[in-house]
Formats: C-alpha cells, sequence, structure tokens
C-alpha cells in the first residue's frame, strides 16, 4: 500500500483545523503535474486510516453568520478528489483555491472562526464557478449553489452596511449594457462600422486602446468579427416535411442574440429538418446568470419572472437553448424562489419551467435531425463548463458532430478543465483567465484542428481572442452550425469561407 506523501497529510490536517489562508499565489503547476493525492494508482484506500472528521464544537452562544446554510457546508468529506479537476488549484497549487479550501473558507466565515477580509474573498472570487468539482465528487457537493449563495449573501450584507458592493463596471456594464441585447446591438453597430475600416487594428496598433480602463481593453479585444445586418428571428418558424414531431421555443439570450444570432438561425434550420415548429417569444429576457453570479439576486428573479410570462403563451414540448452558461441558469430558475417569500407559489412555476429547458444538444440527440452531407474537417470540440459539468451533457455533442459523415472529431487532454471565460470572469479575474486560456489553447492547437467547436458563447469569445493573438484564422463555431452546414450540403471550402 503506497503511503500518502507527507505534504498530504499536512494539507488535510490544515483544512480540518480551518487554515488561515495566506495570500493569493500565481505559481503556476506544471501542465503535467498530477497531485501527488490524486493519480492513477493512488486511491483514497490507500490513505492510512484516520478517524473520521467531525465538525469542531461550537459554543452554544455563537449564531451561524447567514451566509449559506450551514448544514449544505457540512456535506464536504474533505477527500480531494476535486482538486486535479479545479482550475485555479492546478495553476497556483494553494488549497485556498481549492474547492474543498473554499468550502472551508466559507465554513470558518460562517461559524465565525475566519474574518471576512479582503484575501479571503480573494480566494472565493477567484473562483469560475466552473463546476468541474461538481462531477468529480464523490459525495455529491452542490458546490455551485454554495459559492453562489455566499457571494449573493455577502453582497446582501455590504449593501446593508452601506458599502458599494457593485463597482462601476459592473454597474454600466454587466447589468445595465450586458443584459439589453436591444442595447447592446446598438452599441455594437459602431463597433462593426470600425471593424470594416480597420479603425480597431490601428486603434489598437497606435497604443490609444491603452487609454482605456483595462475592462474595456480587453472588451474589445474580445470583440468577435461581427456580422452586417442579421435579420431578427420571427415569432414563429413553421416545420419541413409532412410531420410535425415537436412545437419548441427558443431563448435568445442576449450577448449571443446581438453577437452570434447566426448560431439561432443555424439552430432554427437544423430544428425545422429535424420536424420542429419553433415559436420566439419577443418578450422573453437574459437569463439573469450575469446578474445573479455577481450577487444580484433580486434582479436576476425579476428577469425570471418575465421569462416565465413570455413563454407561458405558448404550448411548448421543450424549451431550447444553445448557450451552456444560459441553459444552466434556467434549469436552476427554481433555486431562486426563496428570493421571494411574499409568492409561495413561485417555486412550482419556477421548477415547472426548469424542467421544460433544454439544450440544443441534448434536444437534438434525442432526434433525427435529417440527412447529413460529407463534410470533411477535422473539428476539436471544447466542452463548455456550464454544458458539462452544470448540466451533465458530455456525450450528446460528441455523439451529433459524429454522425456528419467525414467530420474528424478530435479529442484534447484535460476536455474537463475551463478556458478560463466563465462569463464575465475574463473581465473581472484577467491575470486567471489570461493564463486558463493559454493552457487550453496549447492542447487545441497541438492537435491542429481546422475548426474548433463549443456550445458557449463565452467560450467562443475566449477562443477567437486567444486565436486572434496568434494571428490564426481557426473557425470557431457552435456545434449546431456544423450540422447545419451538413445538411445545406457545404463543402469544406464553402463552410470554412462563410465562418472565416
Amino acid at each position: 500500500m503506497q503511503k500518502a506523501a507527507p505534504e498530504c497529510e499536512r494539507m488535510a490536517e490544515d483544512c480540518h483545523n480551518f487554515f488561515a489562508p495566506p495570500a493569493i499565489r500565481f505559481s503556476r503547476i506544471p501542465r503535467d503535474h498530477v497531485p501527488d493525492h490524486v493519480n492513477d494508482s493512488t486511491h483514497m484506500t490507500d490513505i492510512p486510516s484516520r478517524k473520521p472528521l467531525e465538525a469542531p464544537s461550537l459554543p452554544a452562544d455563537n449564531p451561524m453568520r447567514g451566509f449559506v446554510p450551514h448544514q449544505q457546508l457540512l456535506s464536504c468529506i474533505h477527500c480531494g478528489l476535486c482538486t486535479s479537476s479545479c482550475p485555479t488549484y492546478l495553476e497556483t497549487g494553494n488549497e485556498n483555491d481549492s474547492p474543498r479550501g473554499r468550502i472551508h473558507l466559507m465554513r470558518g466565515v460562517e461559524e465565525g472562526r475566519i474574518e471576512l477580509t479582503a484575501t479571503v474573498r480573494g480566494h472565493l472570487d477567484l473562483c469560475l464557478d466552473c463546476r468541474s468539482c461538481e462531477t468529480a465528487c464523490p459525495s455529491g457537493v452542490k458546490y455551485g449553489q454554495l459559492i453562489e449563495t455566499f457571494r449573493v449573501s455577502d453582497r446582501e450584507k455590504q449593501t446593508q452596511a452601506g458599502k458599494p458592493a457593485a463597482t462601476w463596471f459592473e454597474k454600466l456594464v454587466l447589468h445595465e449594457l450586458f443584459p439589453n441585447r436591444h442595447r447592446l446591438e446598438r452599441l455594437l453597430w459602431p463597433a462593426w462600422l470600425m471593424q470594416q475600416l480597420g479603425l480597431d487594428w490601428l486603434i489598437e496598433k497606435t497604443g490609444l486602446l491603452r487609454l482605456l480602463p483595462l475592462p474595456l481593453q480587453r472588451m474589445q479585444r474580445m470583440l468577435p468579427r461581427l456580422r452586417k445586418n442579421e435579420p431578427n428571428l420571427p415569432r414563429e418558424i413553421r416545420h419541413l416535411g409532412p410531420v410535425r414531431r415537436a412545437r419548441v421555443g427558443l431563448f435568445l439570450g442576449c450577448v449571443s442574440d446581438a453577437m452570434f444570432r447566426h448560431v439561432h438561425w443555424a439552430t432554427v434550420r437544423v430544428l425545422q429538418h429535424a420536424g420542429c415548429d419553433v415559436l420566439v417569444p419577443d418578450r422573453q429576457q437574459c437569463c439573469g446568470a450575469i446578474e445573479f453570479h455577481s450577487g444580484q439576486r433580486s434582479a436576476a428573479t425579476e428577469r425570471a419572472k418575465r421569462n416565465l410570462s413570455a413563454f407561458a403563451e405558448f404550448q411548448l414540448d421543450a424549451i431550447l437553448v444553445n448557450v451552456a452558461g444560459c441553459g444552466a441558469m434556467l434549469k436552476e430558475y427554481s433555486h431562486l424562489a426563496p428570493c421571494e417569500e411574499t409568492d409561495a407559489s413561485l417555486h412550482a412555476r419556477l421548477q415547472q419551467f426548469a424542467g421544460k429547458v433544454q439544450d440544443i444538444n441534448e434536444f437534438l440527440a434525442g432526434l433525427n435531425p435529417g440527412p447529413l452531407q460529407p463534410l470533411p474537417l477535422r473539428v476539436v470540440y471544447q466542452d463548455a463548463c456550464h454544458l458539462r459539468h452544470a448540466q451533465q451533457i458530455e456525450r450528446e455533442p460528441r455523439h451529433l458532430l459524429r454522425h456528419i459523415p467525414e467530420l474528424e472529431l478530435l479529442d484534447i487532454p484535460e476536455a474537463n478543465i475551463c478556458c478560463g471565460a466563465a462569463g464575465s470572469y475574463n473581465l473581472q479575474q484577467p491575470e486567471m483567465s489570461d493564463q486558463l486560456g493559454e493552457r487550453k489553447i496549447q492542447w487545441i492547437l497541438s492537435r491542429g484542428p481546422e475548426v474548433i467547436a463549443t456550445a458557449n458563447a463565452g467560450c467562443a469569445l475566449q477562443l477567437q481572442a486567444l486565436l486572434k493573438q496568434r494571428g490564426l484564422k481557426i473557425p470557431v463555431v457552435h456545434p449546431v452550425e456544423l450540422l447545419d452546414a451538413s445538411q445545406r450540403g457545404l463543402n469544406r471550402e464553402q463552410f470554412l469561407r462563410e465562418t472565416g
């Protein structure tokens, strides 16, 4: 039996004693490094037997701080299997930047054993909420709910104390601009014009871009090549063929509709060929993920109510979404219900809505999307975390792509590790986002793909920006775009020209 490494023993002891967190350290772990306590030949059964970890007794007069339900924090059994799946832990090697370490920090704060200092917040804010740890966890710890609830409670307590909980960037860009697809679309028109005139290149080369605040610089560099005058989707699109197989609603999102409307059109065409009527409610809004993940749960709840109302006017078999982050939020709408104690029926309505939500890959995998023509391309499929981990959808996109004749689907190492996009994370945590992006793009490029496919708008923006930095023109597309191209009979050159 292999003996556990001394540092593993010390780490477990530190966790048990609720260690005080050191400052954040960005000492990168080599890509081929595997933590000593997690490898192919070492299992938890190899670790010398220890007494079961028990929660230390608390004084009777020590009330909980009300950040997150205490009992949920006790579900972690400290096994450490999550650490090898955690992107930030792989980069820093700091236990406080692992899911296990963050749970201990949250528990220490909740029990009043650790002060919620800027350093503690730094470790918690560094979390991408990618939820890779949930896939790895043998105990079913709902880490995403823990970190999100803690962040929301922290923001609310800061607001109640009269402290500014949101920065100017969060207020103006994340909360006012991004969630409003019509406002964002109007703002993107001059950006499209600048791209056509080459002014965006000129501004960057002359250094004028550096005059902007860092988040705005990153926004400009992540802007994809915009398409002109893509028409809005009509309210109803009829199926093709003699038999209607389903009546579905399509969720548009905010950033996805403003920047990737061509993906919505590809989605509609594929659904038509699969025998589906597609309904597109006019009054639908942003899913609320940006606001909820930044602690604005009341705003997120209001958006959820409006989306309930928008889709309620249709009799639908399913509500489909082609953006992984939006889909994860929509499927977990019922978690917003406790925020609205005045409406006893809200939880049931949110739960019913969430039960109808399906990712487009998930839905199409259960149907025959129609005859497919050869499309000889080498394609890397990049897993979106909120599809693979939050929704547990891993096989379906690959299943669909493998059904395209002559398409070669390429696997990459560390497919379960986040690319660093994580919604607005790449704008708020640029250093870690860039490190993870570099890690991901190197694995992708090592396979020599002609096309990269991913099922999330944020991942697409991140990967496109990384390719643009290298001067590479590899298309980054949604899997449904490849299905659509195959159904339309495009050849390799036509597809690369259309998406390049």
